[in-house]
């Protein structure tokens, strides 16, 4: 599991981070979730990683939290447990990329 903090300026394009997220190999999808959802641990069978366009949601992972912001990316390798939730009163919206 790693985490990429945002450094752009400004509030993060969802189509420029998905044109990136493709040149890299990822399948890439925009989803979103309403404040309050929350993911029981689980896994996936892919490389996964997600990238925040607005709100913020929580990863726990080994017993971690990671607090993922606008701009915020996360790298999650095939196989690895976490859990998730969306933080504050708003809804998050996010890019998720498989390979």
């Amino acid at each position: 599991m790693r985490v990429e903090r945002w450094s752009g300026t400004g509030k993060p394009d969802a189509r420029e981070l998905k044109r990136r997220m493709e040149a890299e190999g990822y399948s890439v999808f925009e989803w979103s979730d309403p404040p309050g959802r929350v993911y029981a641990p689980h896994a996936h069978p892919e490389d996964q990683s997600h990238w925040v366009i607005s709100g913020a949601i929580a990863l726990e992972v080994g017993g971690e939290e990671y607090i993922l912001r606008a701009g915020d990316r996360d790298f999650l390798p095939a196989g690895t447990v976490h859990a998730a939730r969306v933080v504050g009163d708003e809804p998050v919206v996010y890019l998720i990329g498989a390979k």
